[in-house]
């Protein structure tokens, strides 16, 4: 008891959390957060054109464009979730963040990348009914179907996200250093005081892995096979089609899966010997690179929209 008593007083005294990757960068910090700051920027300026572009233009009032909307909107909101707080520790000297503030970076950081793997699912559904069942487009991707579900997946992402989050709330912690530039839950997880191996297994295996990975991927691959068996027997202009509405959306998922890649090996291996910045940017490219790739990569790509920037 008088153990236990002890660890309770020592956790009690911890009211922050040491991201610990920042290191010292010398006079290069107000050249970092520079960068930083115009990606920043680039990727608010980038997506609300868009959005506001998608918004103001009728002929862009279709289940597709919005879909990309959420999708621009969650970019938004996942770059907001770390690059703010990247632009504090660049120029901090302690590299502290208090528990409610690392608390309310993990429910970001997670629901953003939820959302993003969740979005390009729906995505690739669209894409699969237009191309395979281009008679029956109207009847099934509706509008208002499209409204529900956009709706549905962010309320179920808040909702679970949080659930598993309220278990981290509850512990006590004994340490303090996380060795990376933002929280996770996993990380967060291992400096708790009592045992937490079934709590952490839930975080990564099930949540992580299987619903928020494995399970997009799954139906996405299974969308992609059927477009391809389709197109395969198809005429050019329809091949043609498919791989003009298709490309951006299959860039955009191999950018994010190869992010979740990294971030799931560097956890398992010792990356050390990748340079110190090279593994900064990429730790963070699902919130650097991935919010900027979005926009450039449909408003180029889509006829549609691109006209429609020139005529803005």
């Amino acid at each position: 008891m008088f153990a236990d008593d002890i660890i309770m007083e020592n956790s009690s005294e911890i009211v922050s959390f040491v991201l610990s990757m920042y290191g010292d960068i010398g006079h290069l910090k107000y050249l970092y957060f520079l960068l930083t700051m115009i990606l920043y920027v680039s990727v608010i300026l980038a997506n609300t054109a868009l959005i506001v572009i998608i918004y103001v233009k009728p002929n862009l009032h279709e289940p597709m464009y919005l879909f990309l909307c959420s999708l621009f909107v969650n970019d938004i909101y996942g770059s907001t979730a770390l690059l703010p707080c990247l632009m504090v520790q660049i120029l901090s000297e302690t590299h502290d963040i208090s528990l409610l503030f690392c608390f309310v970076q993990i429910f970001n950081i997670q629901t953003y990348a939820s959302l993003e793997f969740q979005i390009l699912a729906i995505m690739s559904y669209d894409r699969y009914v237009c191309i395979c069942k281009p008679l029956h487009y109207n009847s099934i991707i509706t509008t208002r179907r499209v409204q529900v579900v956009i709706l549905v997946i962010w309320i179920v992402s808040f909702v679970e996200i949080g659930i598993l989050l309220s278990f981290t709330i509850r512990l006590t912690f004994c340490g303090t250093v996380i060795d990376k530039v933002c929280c996770l839950n996993h990380l967060v997880l291992e400096l708790s005081c009592s045992p937490t191996n079934i709590l952490s297994y839930v975080n990564d295996v099930v949540f992580a892995l299987i619903f928020g990975v494995t399970a997009p991927l799954v139906f996405i691959s299974f969308t992609y096979v059927k477009i391809l068996s389709v197109c395969l027997k198809a005429s050019k202009e329809t091949k043609t089609k498919a791989f003009d509405t298709c490309t951006p959306h299959l860039v955009s998922i191999m950018s994010f899966v190869f992010a979740c890649f990294y971030n799931i090996i560097s956890q398992k291996f010792d990356m050390t010997f990748i340079p110190l910045e090279l593994r900064v940017i990429l730790l963070t490219y699902a919130f650097l690179i991935q919010p900027m790739l979005n926009p450039i990569i449909y408003g180029l790509k889509l006829s549609k929209i691109r006209q429609a920037f020139k005529r803005f």
